[in-house]
């Protein structure tokens, strides 16, 4: 894989470095932020900002052209209990740089960006190239790449910048989170009386993880249910609760629609079920697009991700790809190797001579 020699050069390795020693944790990435506008205006590109949305479009943007947008994220979760490093201190040991946000999603982003960069100036492009960085990702918040999508111009298909190992994923699970109520009669533990409303939520979760939805989807397999929290009103020990909410993580596939899921779970249970959303759906993306047959030609493999991203929230074709490994992310002690990195770099680039060079029609 031939890396570019023209084009405006960001240096990605420092770019994510200086990422790595800034907090930015969901709704509060005003930082990332300011130091992604200042580190690619430095570079002679202008960018435009919304909340804490930061982007660019290429020089030569065009409105008689198709508009691919390259989107990743520069939110992060908090440092998980078991670190035993800095996770503000980027580190290079051994060929892996450590640090928070390092491989979910700073290394994606960076490497969007310096592709972004390289592409930039380019008069040729049979395509314009839009650059986000995103915020909020990590808690699907409405201050994303929601917000900004209203101020940018109308995309045709989109990179979504995600560690996958650079391969290609063309579909992804979508997320329906529950909450649900059983309703019983208080009464005293000491005696026969009361109605426990945390029996009757404990049939219902047998129920849940017995129950199997009998369509597969092709790529993401079926879908899967966890209970995940569960609570009473009571203090006491000695009294029957009246009340119990529980939470069910209801990872979607494209077989079925969250409509129908909360519709098959509501007729399987006594609970009271309700939503938090219904916007986070199951994605795909066709393997005839021109962003995966650029992909395939470029001999990389196709699969369907278990894991959100912003995938879900784009109104377009969208594919998720990135370096790193979807298994690191949230891990303590968070890293990426340099030489994924690299192969980042030079993979979104590919991608875009690919089709830059085959005009094929996005």
């Amino acid at each position: 894989m031939q890396i570019p020699t023209s084009g405006i050069r960001l240096d990605y390795l420092s770019g994510l470095k200086s990422l790595i020693g800034i907090a930015s944790f969901s709704k509060a990435e005003a930082g990332t932020a300011a130091y992604l506008r200042e580190w690619i205006e430095m570079a002679g590109i202008t960018t435009a900002q919304v909340g804490n949305n930061v982007w660019a479009q290429n020089r030569h943007f065009s409105s008689g052209k198709p508009t691919i947008m390259l989107v990743s994220h520069h939110d992060t979760v908090r440092p998980a209990a078991g670190y035993t490093r800095d996770p503000f201190l980027p580190e290079i040991e051994n060929g892996r740089l450590y640090g928070l946000g390092s491989n979910d999603a700073g290394g994606p982003l960076v490497c969007m960006a310096a592709a972004f960069a390289t592409f930039y100036e380019r008069a040729d492009l049979p395509f314009n190239l839009i650059w986000v960085a995103a915020a909020e990702e990590e808690i699907s918040g409405q201050g994303g790449i929601e917000s900004v999508l209203p101020h940018l111009p109308t995309i045709s298909c989109a990179m979504v910048g995600e560690p996958t190992g650079m391969q290609l994923a063309v579909a992804e699970k979508g997320l329906m989170v529950l909450d649900a109520y059983n309703t019983g009669k208080s009464g005293h533990a000491a005696r026969e009386e009361g109605i426990n409303a945390l029996y009757a939520a404990l049939e219902d979760i047998e129920r849940i993880r017995k129950y199997r939805f009998p369509e597969i989807s092709e790529w993401l397999g079926p879908v899967k249910m966890s209970v995940t929290c569960i609570e009473t009103s009571n203090k006491a020990h000695n009294v029957v609760p009246d009340t119990c909410h529980w939470v069910v993580d209801v990872r979607l596939t494209d077989a079925y629609t969250p409509e129908a899921v909360l519709e098959a779970l509501r007729a399987q249970v006594q609970a009271r079920l309700e939503p938090r959303s219904m916007r986070l759906r199951a994605t795909g993306i066709a393997l005839e697009h021109p962003l995966v047959r650029a992909g395939l030609a470029l001999g990389k493999q196709a699969y369907g991700s278990p894991t959100l991203s912003d995938k879900a929230l784009l109104p377009f074709p969208a594919l998720k790809m990135g370096p790193g490994e979807s298994a690191r992310s949230h891990t303590a002690d968070e890293y990426i190797l340099l030489t994924e990195l690299a192969e980042g770099y030079a993979g979104y680039c590919a991608m875009l001579e690919s089709i830059a060079h085959k005009s094929v029609q996005i």
